[in-house]
Protein backbone atom coordinates (compact mmCIF):
# COMPACT_ATOMS: atom_id res chain seq x y z
CA UNK A 1 0.00 0.00 0.00
CA UNK A 2 2.70 2.50 1.07
CA UNK A 3 4.91 1.46 -1.83
CA UNK A 4 2.10 1.94 -4.34
CA UNK A 5 1.26 5.42 -3.02
CA UNK A 6 4.92 6.44 -3.22
CA UNK A 7 5.31 5.15 -6.76
CA UNK A 8 2.10 6.83 -7.90
CA UNK A 9 3.22 10.18 -6.52
CA UNK A 10 6.71 9.92 -8.00
CA UNK A 11 5.31 8.96 -11.42
CA UNK A 12 3.54 12.32 -11.58
CA UNK A 13 6.84 14.20 -11.34
CA UNK A 14 9.19 14.98 -14.19
CA UNK A 15 12.28 13.12 -12.92
CA UNK A 16 15.10 11.07 -14.39
CA UNK A 17 15.34 7.37 -13.48
CA UNK A 18 18.19 8.06 -11.06
CA UNK A 19 16.22 10.86 -9.41
CA UNK A 20 13.17 8.59 -9.14
CA UNK A 21 15.20 5.82 -7.47
CA UNK A 22 16.84 8.26 -5.08
CA UNK A 23 13.55 9.90 -4.14
CA UNK A 24 11.85 6.50 -3.75
CA UNK A 25 14.60 5.30 -1.41
CA UNK A 26 14.52 8.52 0.59
CA UNK A 27 10.75 8.40 1.10
CA UNK A 28 10.92 4.74 2.16
CA UNK A 29 13.61 5.64 4.71
CA UNK A 30 11.42 8.37 6.14
CA UNK A 31 8.18 6.36 6.16
CA UNK A 32 9.21 2.84 7.16
CA UNK A 33 12.83 3.11 8.34
CA UNK A 34 14.96 5.26 10.62
CA UNK A 35 15.20 8.24 8.30
CA UNK A 36 18.55 9.36 6.93
CA UNK A 37 20.38 7.00 9.30
CA UNK A 38 18.81 3.94 7.68
CA UNK A 39 21.48 3.42 4.97
CA UNK A 40 24.25 3.60 7.59
CA UNK A 41 22.48 1.07 9.78
CA UNK A 42 21.97 -1.29 6.83
CA UNK A 43 25.56 -0.98 5.54
CA UNK A 44 27.24 -4.30 6.52
CA UNK A 45 30.70 -2.71 6.53
CA UNK A 46 29.74 -0.24 9.26
CA UNK A 47 30.22 -1.40 12.86
CA UNK A 48 28.90 1.61 14.73
CA UNK A 49 27.10 4.87 14.00
CA UNK A 50 27.17 7.89 16.29
CA UNK A 51 25.66 11.35 16.06
CA UNK A 52 27.42 14.15 17.93
CA UNK A 53 25.23 16.80 16.29
CA UNK A 54 23.02 16.90 13.19
CA UNK A 55 26.03 17.94 11.09
CA UNK A 56 28.64 15.70 12.79
CA UNK A 57 27.70 12.08 12.12
CA UNK A 58 30.41 9.43 12.36
CA UNK A 59 30.73 5.73 11.57
CA UNK A 60 33.30 3.06 12.41
CA UNK A 61 34.62 0.74 9.71
CA UNK A 62 37.27 -1.86 10.41
CA UNK A 63 37.73 -0.46 13.91
CA UNK A 64 38.43 3.06 12.61
CA UNK A 65 36.17 6.09 12.84
CA UNK A 66 35.33 8.39 9.94
CA UNK A 67 33.18 11.47 9.53
CA UNK A 68 30.31 11.02 7.06
CA UNK A 69 28.98 13.66 4.68
CA UNK A 70 25.47 13.14 6.02
CA UNK A 71 23.78 16.23 7.45
CA UNK A 72 20.43 16.06 9.26
CA UNK A 73 18.25 18.54 11.08
CA UNK A 74 17.67 18.37 14.84
CA UNK A 75 14.06 17.38 14.16
CA UNK A 76 15.20 14.52 11.91
CA UNK A 77 17.54 13.20 14.60
CA UNK A 78 14.77 13.27 17.20
CA UNK A 79 12.32 11.61 14.80
CA UNK A 80 14.82 8.81 14.03
CA UNK A 81 15.38 8.16 17.73
CA UNK A 82 11.64 8.08 18.45
CA UNK A 83 11.19 5.52 15.67
CA UNK A 84 13.97 3.38 17.13
CA UNK A 85 12.44 3.52 20.61
CA UNK A 86 8.93 2.67 19.41
CA UNK A 87 7.86 -0.59 21.01
CA UNK A 88 10.93 -0.81 23.27
CA UNK A 89 9.12 0.30 26.46
CA UNK A 90 12.05 2.64 27.05
CA UNK A 91 11.45 6.26 27.98
CA UNK A 92 13.52 9.33 27.03
CA UNK A 93 12.62 12.75 28.45
CA UNK A 94 13.98 15.52 30.67
CA UNK A 95 13.47 13.43 33.80
CA UNK A 96 15.22 10.46 32.18
CA UNK A 97 17.79 11.88 29.73
CA UNK A 98 19.58 8.56 29.06
CA UNK A 99 18.22 5.50 27.32
CA UNK A 100 19.52 2.08 26.30
CA UNK A 101 17.51 -0.06 23.91
CA UNK A 102 17.86 -2.90 21.42
CA UNK A 103 16.86 -2.49 17.78
CA UNK A 104 15.09 -5.23 15.83
CA UNK A 105 18.37 -6.36 14.24
CA UNK A 106 20.07 -6.72 17.64
CA UNK A 107 21.98 -3.43 17.45
CA UNK A 108 22.30 -1.53 20.72
CA UNK A 109 21.01 2.04 20.91
CA UNK A 110 22.21 4.59 23.46
CA UNK A 111 20.91 8.17 23.51
CA UNK A 112 21.69 11.18 25.70
CA UNK A 113 19.75 14.44 25.43
CA UNK A 114 20.18 18.03 26.73
CA UNK A 115 20.68 19.38 29.28
CA UNK A 116 23.01 16.48 30.09
CA UNK A 117 24.60 17.15 26.71
CA UNK A 118 25.41 20.77 25.93
CA UNK A 119 23.10 21.30 22.95
CA UNK A 120 22.32 18.33 20.70
CA UNK A 121 20.93 14.82 21.04
CA UNK A 122 23.85 12.36 21.06
CA UNK A 123 23.13 8.96 19.57
CA UNK A 124 25.17 5.73 19.46
CA UNK A 125 24.09 2.68 17.47
CA UNK A 126 26.42 -0.27 18.04
CA UNK A 127 25.97 -3.09 15.55
CA UNK A 128 27.06 -6.72 15.88
CA UNK A 129 29.13 -7.15 12.76
CA UNK A 130 31.33 -10.08 13.80
CA UNK A 131 29.41 -12.98 12.31
CA UNK A 132 30.23 -15.74 14.74
CA UNK A 133 27.93 -18.02 16.71
CA UNK A 134 30.35 -20.70 17.92
CA UNK A 135 33.97 -20.98 19.03
CA UNK A 136 34.95 -22.69 15.73
CA UNK A 137 33.54 -19.62 13.95
CA UNK A 138 35.97 -17.46 15.94
CA UNK A 139 38.82 -19.77 14.92
CA UNK A 140 37.83 -19.33 11.27
CA UNK A 141 37.88 -15.54 11.75
CA UNK A 142 41.34 -15.69 13.41
CA UNK A 143 39.98 -14.30 16.67
CA UNK A 144 40.99 -17.47 18.46
CA UNK A 145 43.42 -20.32 17.86
CA UNK A 146 42.11 -23.88 17.63
CA UNK A 147 43.98 -25.10 20.73
CA UNK A 148 42.53 -22.26 22.82
CA UNK A 149 39.06 -22.92 21.38
CA UNK A 150 39.32 -26.59 22.36
CA UNK A 151 40.43 -25.59 25.85
CA UNK A 152 37.49 -23.21 26.26
CA UNK A 153 35.03 -25.77 24.89
CA UNK A 154 36.22 -28.31 27.45
CA UNK A 155 36.11 -25.70 30.21
CA UNK A 156 32.49 -24.79 29.40
CA UNK A 157 31.50 -28.46 29.30
CA UNK A 158 33.17 -28.95 32.69
CA UNK A 159 31.10 -26.14 34.22
CA UNK A 160 33.91 -23.64 34.70
CA UNK A 161 32.93 -20.09 35.61
CA UNK A 162 34.24 -17.76 32.91
CA UNK A 163 34.51 -13.98 32.69
CA UNK A 164 35.12 -12.26 29.34
CA UNK A 165 37.01 -8.97 29.61
CA UNK A 166 37.94 -6.27 27.14
CA UNK A 167 37.40 -2.69 26.10
CA UNK A 168 34.60 -1.14 24.05
CA UNK A 169 34.06 -2.86 20.68
CA UNK A 170 36.61 -5.57 21.56
CA UNK A 171 34.12 -8.35 20.80
CA UNK A 172 33.10 -9.27 24.36
CA UNK A 173 29.44 -9.91 23.52
CA UNK A 174 30.29 -12.03 20.49
CA UNK A 175 32.80 -14.10 22.47
CA UNK A 176 30.34 -14.55 25.33
CA UNK A 177 27.69 -15.67 22.82
CA UNK A 178 30.06 -18.27 21.42
CA UNK A 179 30.98 -19.55 24.88
CA UNK A 180 27.31 -19.93 25.82
CA UNK A 181 26.69 -21.86 22.61
CA UNK A 182 29.20 -24.44 23.85
CA UNK A 183 26.99 -25.24 26.86
CA UNK A 184 25.69 -28.84 26.69
CA UNK A 185 22.24 -29.07 25.09
CA UNK A 186 20.58 -30.57 28.16
CA UNK A 187 21.31 -27.51 30.33
CA UNK A 188 18.91 -24.64 31.06
CA UNK A 189 20.49 -21.21 30.52
CA UNK A 190 19.19 -17.96 32.06
CA UNK A 191 20.65 -14.69 30.74
CA UNK A 192 20.23 -11.29 32.41
CA UNK A 193 21.21 -8.04 30.69
CA UNK A 194 20.62 -4.30 30.83
CA UNK A 195 19.27 -4.54 27.29
CA UNK A 196 19.03 -7.62 25.10
CA UNK A 197 22.27 -8.23 23.19
CA UNK A 198 23.07 -11.91 23.66
CA UNK A 199 21.60 -14.38 21.20
CA UNK A 200 23.21 -17.75 21.94
CA UNK A 201 22.33 -20.96 20.14
CA UNK A 202 20.86 -22.77 23.14
CA UNK A 203 17.76 -24.97 23.17
CA UNK A 204 16.58 -24.22 26.74
CA UNK A 205 17.02 -20.46 27.15
CA UNK A 206 15.29 -17.69 29.09
CA UNK A 207 16.49 -14.12 28.45
CA UNK A 208 15.65 -11.21 30.78
CA UNK A 209 16.50 -7.51 30.69
CA UNK A 210 16.25 -4.60 33.11
CA UNK A 211 13.39 -2.11 33.11
CA UNK A 212 13.28 1.61 33.77
CA UNK A 213 11.06 3.15 36.41
CA UNK A 214 7.80 4.64 35.14
CA UNK A 215 6.81 8.30 35.34
CA UNK A 216 5.82 7.81 39.00
CA UNK A 217 9.27 6.42 39.78
CA UNK A 218 7.96 2.89 40.24
CA UNK A 219 8.45 -0.45 38.51
CA UNK A 220 12.22 -0.37 38.04
CA UNK A 221 13.88 -3.78 37.67
CA UNK A 222 17.64 -3.84 38.19
CA UNK A 223 20.29 -6.39 37.30
CA UNK A 224 20.58 -7.29 40.99
CA UNK A 225 16.86 -8.14 41.05
CA UNK A 226 17.14 -10.17 37.84
CA UNK A 227 20.04 -12.25 39.16
CA UNK A 228 18.06 -13.10 42.30
CA UNK A 229 14.97 -13.98 40.25
CA UNK A 230 17.05 -16.10 37.86
CA UNK A 231 18.14 -18.29 40.77
CA UNK A 232 14.47 -19.25 41.31
CA UNK A 233 14.07 -20.43 37.70
CA UNK A 234 15.91 -23.75 37.91
CA UNK A 235 19.00 -22.55 36.02
CA UNK A 236 21.83 -24.85 34.98
CA UNK A 237 23.84 -21.75 34.05
CA UNK A 238 23.40 -18.07 34.78
CA UNK A 239 24.83 -15.48 32.41
CA UNK A 240 25.19 -11.77 33.19
CA UNK A 241 25.65 -9.79 29.98
CA UNK A 242 27.90 -7.19 31.59
CA UNK A 243 28.93 -6.56 35.19
CA UNK A 244 29.29 -2.86 35.99
CA UNK A 245 28.28 -2.31 39.59
CA UNK A 246 26.90 -3.84 42.78
CA UNK A 247 25.37 -6.76 40.84
CA UNK A 248 28.90 -8.23 40.88
CA UNK A 249 28.25 -9.27 44.49
CA UNK A 250 25.07 -11.17 43.60
CA UNK A 251 26.82 -12.89 40.71
CA UNK A 252 29.77 -13.97 42.88
CA UNK A 253 27.47 -15.33 45.57
CA UNK A 254 25.49 -17.29 42.96
CA UNK A 255 28.64 -18.74 41.38
CA UNK A 256 30.16 -19.52 44.77
CA UNK A 257 27.10 -21.61 45.63
CA UNK A 258 27.94 -24.12 42.91
CA UNK A 259 25.92 -22.70 40.02
CA UNK A 260 28.07 -22.38 36.85
CA UNK A 261 27.96 -19.09 35.02
CA UNK A 262 29.58 -16.49 32.82
CA UNK A 263 29.74 -12.71 32.52
CA UNK A 264 31.59 -9.93 30.75
CA UNK A 265 33.36 -6.88 32.18
CA UNK A 266 35.13 -3.79 30.86
CA UNK A 267 38.87 -4.01 31.57
CA UNK A 268 42.24 -3.37 29.91
CA UNK A 269 43.64 -6.82 30.71
CA UNK A 270 42.66 -10.07 32.37
CA UNK A 271 44.45 -9.08 35.57
CA UNK A 272 42.75 -5.69 35.62
CA UNK A 273 39.44 -7.55 35.25
CA UNK A 274 40.27 -9.59 38.37
CA UNK A 275 41.01 -6.40 40.31
CA UNK A 276 37.75 -4.86 39.13
CA UNK A 277 35.79 -7.96 40.17
CA UNK A 278 37.24 -7.51 43.65
CA UNK A 279 36.20 -3.85 43.81
CA UNK A 280 32.71 -3.72 42.27
CA UNK A 281 31.01 -5.81 45.00
CA UNK A 282 32.02 -3.15 47.54
CA UNK A 283 29.46 -0.86 45.87
CA UNK A 284 26.71 -3.09 47.30
CA UNK A 285 27.05 -1.51 50.75
CA UNK A 286 29.27 -0.66 53.68
CA UNK A 287 28.75 -4.07 55.26
CA UNK A 288 30.57 -5.76 52.35
CA UNK A 289 34.20 -6.20 53.34
CA UNK A 290 37.19 -6.48 51.03
CA UNK A 291 38.59 -9.42 52.99
CA UNK A 292 35.38 -11.30 52.18
CA UNK A 293 35.38 -10.42 48.47
CA UNK A 294 38.96 -11.47 47.66
CA UNK A 295 38.59 -15.17 48.57
CA UNK A 296 35.08 -15.17 47.06
CA UNK A 297 36.40 -13.99 43.67
CA UNK A 298 39.23 -16.55 43.84
CA UNK A 299 36.79 -19.37 44.58
CA UNK A 300 33.98 -18.29 42.24
CA UNK A 301 35.83 -17.39 39.02
CA UNK A 302 37.84 -20.05 37.20
CA UNK A 303 38.92 -18.30 33.99
CA UNK A 304 39.19 -14.81 32.54
CA UNK A 305 39.34 -14.53 28.74
CA UNK A 306 40.58 -11.14 27.56
CA UNK A 307 39.85 -9.84 24.06
CA UNK A 308 41.16 -6.71 22.44
CA UNK A 309 40.61 -4.45 19.43
CA UNK A 310 43.72 -3.46 17.50
CA UNK A 311 43.15 0.23 16.76
CA UNK A 312 45.59 0.18 13.84
CA UNK A 313 44.23 -2.82 11.96
CA UNK A 314 40.69 -3.01 13.37
CA UNK A 315 41.20 -6.72 14.11
CA UNK A 316 39.64 -8.28 17.19
CA UNK A 317 41.66 -10.96 18.95
CA UNK A 318 41.63 -12.98 22.16
CA UNK A 319 44.87 -11.85 23.79
CA UNK A 320 45.07 -13.98 26.93
CA UNK A 321 43.34 -16.59 29.01
CA UNK A 322 44.17 -16.80 32.72
CA UNK A 323 43.04 -19.02 35.57
CA UNK A 324 42.26 -17.91 39.12
CA UNK A 325 42.82 -19.67 42.43
CA UNK A 326 43.12 -18.63 46.10
CA UNK A 327 46.62 -17.83 47.29
CA UNK A 328 48.19 -19.98 50.00
CA UNK A 329 47.50 -17.25 52.55
CA UNK A 330 43.88 -16.96 51.40
CA UNK A 331 44.22 -13.16 51.35
CA UNK A 332 45.02 -12.76 47.67
CA UNK A 333 44.25 -14.20 44.24
CA UNK A 334 46.77 -16.21 42.25
CA UNK A 335 46.46 -15.46 38.53
CA UNK A 336 48.16 -17.92 36.18
CA UNK A 337 48.59 -17.53 32.42
CA UNK A 338 47.02 -20.36 30.41
CA UNK A 339 47.24 -18.84 26.90
CA UNK A 340 49.09 -15.68 25.86
CA UNK A 341 49.34 -14.00 22.46
CA UNK A 342 52.85 -13.92 20.99
CA UNK A 343 53.65 -12.91 17.39
CA UNK A 344 49.90 -12.82 16.68
CA UNK A 345 49.45 -16.42 17.88
CA UNK A 346 47.61 -17.51 20.99
CA UNK A 347 50.09 -19.92 22.56
CA UNK A 348 49.74 -22.24 25.53
CA UNK A 349 51.73 -20.55 28.30
CA UNK A 350 53.32 -23.84 29.42
CA UNK A 351 54.60 -24.50 25.90
CA UNK A 352 55.87 -20.93 25.63
CA UNK A 353 57.71 -21.17 28.96
CA UNK A 354 59.27 -24.50 28.00
CA UNK A 355 60.47 -23.00 24.74
CA UNK A 356 62.11 -20.11 26.55
CA UNK A 357 63.68 -22.52 29.03
CA UNK A 358 65.07 -24.71 26.24
CA UNK A 359 66.45 -21.61 24.55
Amino acid sequence: MVTQVIEDEISRRDLTNDERLQLNRRVHELVSGFGALQPLIQDPSIEEVWVNSPSRIFVARGGRSELTNLVMTSAEVRDSVERMLAGSNRRLDLSNPFVDATLADGSRLHVVIPDVTSKHWCVNIRKHVLRAATLPDLVDQLVLDSSAADYLTQSVAAGKNIVVSGGTQAGKTTLLNCLISAVPSYERVITVEEVFELAPQVADLVAMQTRQANLEGEGEITLRRLIKEALRMRPSRIIVGEVRGAEALDLLIALNSGLPGMASIHANSAREAVKKLAILPLLAGENVRHDFIIPTVAAAIDLVVHCQLDAKTGNRRVFEIVSLSPSTSGEDIDVVDIFTRTNDQLINADVSMRGESDG
